[in-house]
């Protein structure tokens, strides 16, 4: 089967399944139960450069990095090559491993500074940013790029050529335009292309959701890992799930609802711990929703859960409702 280690600019990765930098979603506390489902590669929420450059304390704290986190990569966004680099060359001596630029995310409030997903709107200037990146940073740096920008200009090709050209050390490619968004079918035929064009190691991005469809991608693609980012909402045992059917071609069971429920006070209480009592409670109610997800009258637990903010609280309502739900 397809399990292998993957090394990105020297950098020797325990596996090739990597978790997307998601903002709002994979902070610390999510990384860290990924981690502990064998996920070969975690990546920071997306960090502004400029915030950093302007000494946001929020962009900050998004550079919080947990000793068990490693291997871990900080994500950057930000549309000025002066800029980006200096930023690069601070975050190069925290302790991670990689840096990626972000060209791929297709918020408004992103694009509309000319940043994320519109950076492949203007080849010219991200040969700029990645040259600039690269040069201040002492880590290898990564990009992530989309499809292209709509249906006119499908560019992931050229794009990935000048990142290249420029010193970026691997390619990650959501197969879907910055129009298309999260909707419509991820288009791995780009990602096969990409992979055709570069002498780097080109990452997968998009549909991934099963073990079937992480080996269907490597073996369609030819790329050399993947990454899975809303197939992990919820889901953190996935990487476990596709690192044996990798290695061995065999399914292993879904997690049964106790350990679902196990998981997520974990989860809880680590963002609690984090991010104290309001914040953590407030930001894990998402992510309780989707833990969740499928299982028996989970609307009704999940409007209690919202009304709640006190963690003590929650923790023991999730417990009455797996002895009560599935005794």
């Amino acid at each position: 089967m397809i399990q292998k280690a993957l090394n990105i600019g020297g950098l020797q990765l325990p596996n090739n399944i990597i978790l997307a930098p998601m903002a709002g979603i994979t902070d610390m506390p999510f990384r860290l139960i990924c981690k502990d489902y064998g996920c070969g590669l975690v990546y920071t929420e997306m960090v502004s450069a400029k915030g950093l450059y302007y000494g946001s304390e929020r962009t900050e704290d998004l550079l919080q990095v947990h000793p068990k986190e490693h291997p871990i990569g900080v994500q950057i966004f930000g549309s000025e090559p002066e800029i980006m680099a200096m930023m690069a060359e601070r975050i190069s001596e925290l302790d991670i491993e990689l840096i990626d630029i972000n060209m791929g995310c297709p918020a408004p409030k992103i694009t509309k500074g000319g940043q994320g997903s519109a950076l492949m709107k203007d080849p010219v200037k991200v040969g700029k940013i990645v040259k600039a990146v690269v040069k201040s940073s002492s880590k290898p740096v990564t990009v992530k790029i989309r499809k292209g920008w709509d249906d006119s200009q499908i560019n992931a090709v050229e794009i990935a050529k000048i990142a290249r050209y420029e010193g970026a050390s691997a390619i990650t490619v959501h197969g879907r335009t910055r129009e298309q968004f999260y909707s419509g079918k991820a288009d791995w035929e780009i990602i096969k292309k990409v992979r055709e064009a570069v002498d780097i190691p080109v990452i997968g991005n998009g549909d991934v959701s099963t073990p079937e469809a992480a080996l269907q991608m490597l073996k369609e693609t030819g790329c050399h890992g993947v990454m899975v980012a809303r197939g992990v909402q919820g889901r953190p045992w996935i990487f476990r799930e596709i690192i044996h059917y990798l290695k061995t071609g065999n399914r292993i069971e879904e997690p049964p609802f106790s350990e679902r429920i196990n998981i997520a006070v974990k989860h809880l209480n680590l963002a609690v711990k984090l991010k104290g009592e309001k914040l953590g409670v407030i930001e894990m109610r998402k992510h309780l929703a989707w833990y969740l997800k499928g299982m028996k009258n989970a609307n009704a637990i999940k409007n209690k859960l919202n009304s709640l903010d006190n963690s003590e609280e929650i923790q023991n309502t999730l417990f009455e409702y797996l002895e009560r739900e599935y005794n």
